[in-house]
């Protein structure tokens, strides 16, 4: 990728599993209240440049580990298998989704637009959002809000752009993810 520049070092992390380290945190409303949760990396590579810019975000997220956080006991278990069926992202089919930076532009003291390439249920649109990524004391320190629009990825339950008439039902088309990483 990038490490085939010629006079350019990187510095990688890869491999982000450490929830206490890295997290994506999820919030997704509907019209009577909202539900939150967490969700795991799988794999992560974020490289900087000798002068600590950052050149290149890429990571996968294990599907699979959607953990509802504002609930608890059958209504938190009945909502993940939900949010892993047919009916939202499917996760027996599609296991992994993925994030590819295509574009990412310093705006000056560690922050950065980042625009990429989202990948949910095998389907990919590009997305663009703010982050704020640093290595410090030989950490990387790296944050980013990003709302989804999950109609755009085949993710049609409840959702007032493919189904009228769903009344205090309907789920918003759009939820927000909360990137945190430290390694």
């Amino acid at each position: 990728m990038l490490a085939a520049l010629s006079g350019l070092a990187f510095t990688t992390v890869d491999s982000v599993k450490d929830a206490s380290n890295s997290s994506i945190k999820w919030l997704a409303k509907k019209v009577t209240g909202q539900h939150e949760g967490t969700i795991n990396f799988q794999k992560m590579d974020i490289q900087f440049d000798d002068a600590g810019t950052l050149t290149s975000a890429n990571f996968t997220v294990d599907m699979t580990s959607i953990n509802v956080t504002d609930l608890e006991g059958k209504s938190k278990g009945d909502l993940e298998g939900h949010l892993n069926s047919a009916d939202f992202f499917n996760t027996a089919e599609h296991p992994v989704s993925g994030f590819k930076a295509t574009s990412i532009k310093s705006l000056g003291k560690g922050m950065y637009q980042v625009t990429g390439d989202l990948t949910i249920k095998d389907i990919t649109n590009p997305i663009s959002f703010s982050a704020s990524a640093q290595k410090v004391d030989g950490k990387v320190v790296a944050t980013a809000k990003v709302t989804v629009d999950r109609s755009k990825y085949d993710v049609r339950y409840g959702s007032g752009s493919f189904f009228e008439g769903l009344g205090d039902k309907m789920i918003y088309d759009e939820f927000d993810l909360e990137i945190n990483v430290t390694k």
